[in-house]
C-alpha cells in the first residue's frame, strides 16, 4: 500500500516542502506552476514507486483535459528545477512506455513525517491554513490551491483536448534585436521578483497560444484572441521586443522544446499556459520561462468572473513586466493599441475576438460579420470599425463579388474606417483601414499619407506592417515598402509571406542575391512542403537563367503549369518553343476570364507592349493595383500606351514607381 507522503523531504541542497507547496534548491526558491509541483509531490511522495502515465494524469488533471505532450513538458520543468541531467538522471527516472520514478539518492536524510509539522506552515498559521494537501496516486479530484478550485453544483468545468501541433520546419535564419535597458517597475501584488540576470539579458518575448482546455472545439477562437491580446498588450511596454502572432502560434501543442523555440524565435523567455471557459467563469494558467533552459520565472493559476476578464489580462501583463523588468510605455506612445470595448461589453469583445479569428483564417466576408456584430453590441468599439473596413474593403477587391455588392462593401469600408477615426484619431490600424479605402479606389495620395500615420501610431502591429507593405508597394513606394517588411522580419521571423514579399521587393529593386537568400528562407518554412515558388521562376528570368526557369515552370501543377511554361519560354532563346507555347495557352480561352494578367506578362517579355497594355485592360483591379512594383510589367514603364493605361486606371505613371524595369535588373547584375 501506497504510504502517505511526508510534510518535508531533503536530500543533497534540495529541500521539497509538501505542506508549503515550494521547492528549494541550492537555498534559492525554484518557482513552479501548481501542475508540476502536483506532479512532483505525488512522485517524491512515495519515493521508489513507479507510476504510470496515466495515473498521473488521472491523478493531477483528472485526465480529461490534457495530453500526454503537457506532462512531458511538466517533467522537464522538474528536471530543469531539481538540476537533473534528463540523459543522466538521478532523481527522476522515466519508464519508457511505462510512466516515471523518483529515487532518492543513497545518502538522503530520511524523510519528515507528515505527523510533524512542516516550515513555513509550523511557524506561519496563516501558510498552514492554505496550504494543499500532498497528491496519492489514488486520488481522484485535481489539486485545490484556493476556494475557487473547490467543486461548486453552480458550474461544472468541461476540458478538451488541445490540438495537434502541425511541425514546422525552419531553416535556421534567426533575427535577433537585444532590447534596451529599462529601469524596474514594482512587483504587483503576488507577482514574482524579477530573476537574477534579468536586467542585463535581451527583453524579448514570444507568447505561445494558450491552450485551449475547454471541452468545446468552438472555445479556440476565445484562448487564440486571449493569447493576442496578450501580445498586444505586452507590445506596450518600453525595451520589450514581443514576437507577432503568426510567428509564435506555430508551436501550439508544446511539443517543441523551449530552448528550440527560443532560437526560432530569437527571444529569451516564454509566456504559455492554458485557458478554460466555462459559463460566467474563466479559469487561466499562466507560466514566464526563460527559453534556453526552461526554467520558470513567474507562474500563476487564476480563476475569476468572465466579466472580469480585463482585469485579470491586466495583472497578468503586469506580472510578466515586473519579472522582466520593463515599464509601460508614456500614453502618448500607446495610441496604436486598443483591443477592448471601451464600454467593457464583453459580448463585444467575444463577437470580435470570434471575427479575429476569421480575419487571421483569412475569410474576411465572415470576420466582417462578427466585426458587425461587435460595433452593434458597442458602437464606440474603433478597433472593431477598423477590422470591419479592413475585412469589408479586402473581400470588395479580391473575393469577386458581384459589382452591386463590392460597391456597398466599399462604401460600407470607408464609413466604418471613417467612423473608427472619429472615435479614436490615434488608432493606427484606422488609419491603415483607411489606407486600404484610398489604395483600392486608386486614391495613391490618399493612401500613402494614411499609411505613413498608421505605421507611425503602431510601428509594431504586424498587420499594420503587412497591410502597408502591400499598399506601398503598389503605389510604386519600393523602399518604403521594404523598411515595413524588415521591421515586420523581426518580430515575425516565421511568416513565410513576409519573407517572400521582401524578396520580390528586393528583386524589383536590383538586389537579386538578397532576394534569392529570402527566396530560399521562406522555402524552408513552407509547410507542408511543396513545389518550389513561382518566384523562383521570376527569379530565374531576372537572372536571365531560361533553364532554370522552365525547370520551375515544369514544377508546377497543370493548368499553371502551361501558362508558366508560356512565360519562361519568352525569356529563352528559343522562339519557335515560345510562339507556340504562347499560342497553346491562348487557344484556351479562359484565362481570359481567370488570369489576363498573366498573358500581360508574357506579351511583355515579348517586347510587344501593345498587347501587353491590351490584356492589362482584361485584368482585374486587384491585380492592377500592384502593377507598379512588376519589373516584367515595368519594361514598358516608358511606352507611351502604358503610361496611357496607367493615367487611365488612376495609377502614377509609371516612370514614378521606384521599382526596376526587368532590363534596368539584368543591366545592374552584369556590373
Amino acid at each position: 500500500m501506497q504510504q502517505p507522503a511526508p510534510a518535508r523531504l531533503a536530500f543533497d541542497d534540495v529541500l521539497i516542502d509538501f505542506a508549503g507547496r515550494r521547492l528549494v534548491r541550492g537555498g534559492a526558491a525554484q518557482p513552479l506552476e501548481p501542475k508540476a509541483f502536483d506532479v512532483l509531490a505525488l512522485l517524491a511522495g512515495s519515493p521508489g514507486h513507479v507510476f504510470t502515465r496515466d495515473e498521473i494524469l488521472d491523478a493531477v488533471w483528472g485526465h480529461r483535459h490534457v495530453t500526454p505532450g503537457v506532462l512531458n513538458r511538466v517533467m522537464t520543468l522538474l528536471r530543469q528545477a531539481l538540476g537533473e541531467d534528463a540523459h543522466h538522471p538521478r532523481l527522476l527516472h522515466t519508464l519508457h512506455g511505462v510512466g516515471y520514478r523518483f529515487d532518492l539518492p543513497a545518502d538522503a536524510a530520511a524523510p519528515v513525517p507528515a505527523a510533524l509539522p512542516a516550515d513555513p506552515a509550523a511557524e506561519d498559521p496563516a501558510a498552514a491554513s492554505t496550504a494543499a494537501p500532498p497528491l496519492t496516486a489514488t486520488a481522484r479530484q485535481p489539486p485545490q490551491r484556493r476556494a475557487s478550485d473547490q467543486p461548486s453544483h453552480r458550474r461544472a468545468w468541461r476540458w478538451w483536448l488541445p490540438p495537434l501541433l502541425a511541425a514546422l520546419a525552419f531553416t535556421g535564419w534567426l533575427w535577433w534585436q537585444p532590447a534596451e535597458r529599462a529601469p524596474a517597475s514594482a512587483a504587483p501584488t503576488g507577482a514574482a521578483p524579477a530573476a537574477p540576470g534579468v536586467a542585463a539579458a535581451g527583453r524579448s518575448i514570444a507568447v505561445l497560444p494558450l491552450a485551449n482546455a475547454s471541452n468545446d472545439a468552438e472555445q479556440q477562437f476565445f484562448s487564440d484572441g486571449l493569447s493576442e491580446s496578450l501580445i498586444d498588450a505586452l507590445s506596450r511596454f518600453e525595451g520589450l521586443k514581443v514576437i507577432g502572432r503568426t510567428s509564435s502560434f506555430q508551436f501550439r501543442g508544446g511539443n517543441a522544446d523551449s530552448a528550440s523555440i527560443g532560437r526560432r524565435l530569437g527571444v529569451s523567455y516564454l509566456l504559455g499556459g492554458s485557458v478554460q471557459r466555462a459559463g460566467d467563469m474563466v479559469r487561466i494558467n499562466a507560466a514566464l520561462t526563460r527559453a534556453a533552459d526552461g526554467s520558470t520565472l513567474w507562474a500563476e493559476h487564476y480563476d475569476r468572473p468572465y466579466r472580469d476578464l480585463f482585469a485579470l489580462q491586466d495583472e497578468i501583463t503586469s506580472a510578466v513586466a515586473a519579472a522582466l523588468q520593463v515599464k509601460l510605455l508614456p500614453p502618448e506612445e500607446t495610441t496604436g493599441h486598443g483591443d477592448r470595448p471601451p464600454s467593457g461589453n464583453i459580448d463585444a469583445y467575444d463577437a470580435y475576438l470570434q471575427g479575429l479569428k476569421h480575419w487571421h483564417d483569412e475569410d474576411f466576408p465572415r470576420a466582417a460579420e462578427y466585426m458587425a456584430e461587435a460595433v452593434q453590441l458597442d458602437p464606440a468599439y474603433a478597433m472593431a470599425w477598423a477590422h470591419l473596413s479592413g475585412a469589408r474593403s479586402t473581400a470588395a477587391v479580391f473575393w469577386k463579388e458581384p459589382p452591386v455588392v463590392a460597391r456597398e462593401h466599399m462604401l460600407e469600408a470607408r464609413l466604418a474606417a471613417d467612423r473608427a477615426l472619429q472615435l479614436a484619431p490615434g488608432l493606427g490600424p484606422a488609419h491603415a483601414a483607411r489606407a486600404y479605402v484610398a489604395f483600392y479606389g486608386f486614391d495613391h495620395r490618399g493612401a500613402l499619407a494614411e499609411c505613413r500615420r498608421a505605421v507611425q501610431l503602431a510601428p509594431d502591429d504586424g498587420t499594420v506592417l503587412n497591410g502597408c507593405g502591400y499598399t506601398l508597394a503598389g503605389i510604386g513606394k519600393l523602399h518604403e515598402a521594404i523598411a515595413l517588411r524588415e521591421r515586420l522580419l523581426a518580430i515575425e521571423p516565421l511568416y513565410t509571406v513576409n519573407h517572400s514579399e521582401y524578396a520580390k521587393l528586393l528583386m524589383a529593386t536590383g538586389r537579386l542575391d538578397d532576394a534569392q537568400k529570402y527566396l530560399r528562407i521562406a522555402e524552408g518554412l513552407s509547410q507542408p512542403k511543396s513545389s518550389p515558388s513561382i518566384q523562383f521562376m521570376y527569379f530565374a528570368i531576372a537572372r536571365g537563367d531560361s533553364r532554370a526557369a522552365l525547370e520551375v515552370a515544369r514544377d508546377r501543377p497543370s493548368p499553371w503549369r502551361e501558362m508558366n511554361l508560356a512565360i519562361a519560354l519568352q525569356a529563352s532563346p528559343d522562339r519557335a518553343a515560345a510562339d507556340a507555347a504562347l499560342a497553346k495557352v491562348l487557344a484556351d480561352r479562359t484565362w481570359e476570364k481567370t488570369d489576363p494578367y498573366l498573358v500581360a506578362r508574357a506579351y511583355a517579355l515579348r517586347g510587344d507592349y501593345g498587347r501587353t497594355v491590351n490584356w492589362l485592360e482584361r485584368a482585374p483591379a486587384g491585380d492592377i493595383l500592384f502593377m507598379l512594383g512588376d519589373p516584367i510589367i515595368l519594361r514598358a514603364r516608358d511606352d507611351p500606351r502604358l503610361v496611357a493605361f496607367c493615367k487611365k486606371a488612376g495609377l502614377p505613371p509609371p516612370a514614378t514607381s521606384e521599382a526596376l524595369g526587368l532590363d534596368q535588373i539584368r543591366a545592374a547584375a552584369k556590373h
